[in-house]
């Protein structure tokens, strides 16, 4: 457990006293998790874009195959893939809604439920402890924080 007192530059990202090692990491860790699914949040963002996309481009495949001659094919792009559900009842809009306002919006009270509880609410200590620990002092690029 570090007891040390941060200068005021440091304290937005300072440990609260009393808080523990072990803590501190759980916190890091949970805050690390947070971030992944942030991520994954813009990942699914980006295939709502791109089946969006493909679908609309398959109306400009219909219009080329039926130019072509190839009407039957047409037909079956246009009746089985043109607006068709990427899942059960669900066009990718549904998924990012259902993405965003269950599974995120949990996982994202957790977290702040945690910091809230543990640490004061403070984030990022464990990495701002990190950056201490692994920045050469006194070197231009290594400060502490943003000089004002």
């Amino acid at each position: 457990m570090s007891d040390r007192v941060p200068r005021t530059s440091e304290r937005e990202h300072a440990r609260p006293r009393g808080l523990d090692d072990p803590t501190v990491e759980a916190l890091g860790e949970l805050s690390k998790a947070l971030e992944t699914i942030h991520r994954v949040r813009g990942h699914l963002y980006a295939a709502h874009q791109l089946v969006g996309g493909a679908d609309l481009t398959l109306d400009r495949v219909v219009e080329l195959l039926r130019q072509a001659g190839h009407d039957e094919v047409a037909k079956r792009v246009e009746r089985e893939l043109l607006g068709r559900n990427v899942l059960p009842g669900r066009w990718t809009f549904q998924i990012m809604e259902e993405f965003d306002d269950g599974y995120y919006a949990a996982f994202q009270e957790v977290e702040r439920y945690a910091r809230e509880t543990l640490a004061g609410g403070q984030r990022h200590i464990f990495e701002a402890e990190m950056k201490e620990r692994r920045r050469t002092h006194g070197m231009p690029g290594h400060e502490a924080t943003p000089q004002k």
